[in-house]
């Protein structure tokens, strides 16, 4: 007779990580919503607070006349963004994860995107910075009202500015994204 192993156990899907909150006003007109705050992020409390990640440096690209303040000034950083009719929220309220990719997410909590409609009154796209954040899109626009009483709200798919989106040039993201901007009345249109 020959003894049986005990099973393996299952392996852990990480700790158990809560996400940011949104950062929006009643004049947001384009959410950008990501997956998950990266591990940087999480630590430092902030949006895309890896040094790597072309977000912000997108942003500041399509607004060059308005000085985006330094990563050590976050609150004005997020009053910039503000300024230029934008928001930034995630996908996940919380998940468990091992790292920042998103392939490593587990047991994700979905944010409540419906109360989205009670504080941005002007709000008129969701910008998804990825293919994660925009698998949710129904569910989000679906939340949003989108389709009823309520106006409109376009569903964007972007570019991720993660640095593990290494297949898309910075340049080819900045085009996209500033196209989004200009669709949804951020910037002016190229040929106006």
């Amino acid at each position: 007779m020959t003894a049986r192993r005990p099973p393996e156990a299952a392996p852990t899907a990480g700790p158990r990580l809560v996400g940011l909150a949104p950062v929006v006003a009643q004049h947001t007109r384009v959410l950008v919503l990501g997956s998950f705050p990266g591990a940087a992020s999480l630590r430092q409390q902030q949006y895309y607070a890896h040094p790597q990640n072309h977000f912000w440096r997108i942003l500041q690209s399509l607004w060059p006349q308005h000085p985006l303040p330094g990563a050590d000034q976050y609150p004005a950083r997020c009053a910039w963004l503000l300024d230029r009719g934008l928001g930034l929220w995630d996908v996940y309220a919380a998940c468990e994860r091992e790292g920042s990719l998103d392939s490593a997410i587990r047991a994700a909590e979905v944010n409540d995107f419906a109360m989205l409609r009670q504080v941005c009154s002007e709000l008129c796209a969701v910008a998804h910075n990825g293919a994660e954040s925009f698998r949710h899109a129904p569910r989000v626009l679906q939340s949003l009202g989108a389709g009823g009483a309520q106006p409109a709200v376009a569903s964007v798919r972007l570019p991720s500015t993660s640095p593990a989106n290494a297949s898309w040039s910075f340049e080819r993201k900045r085009q996209a994204w500033a196209e989004c901007m200009a669709q949804h009345g951020l910037l002016p249109t190229p040929n106006a």
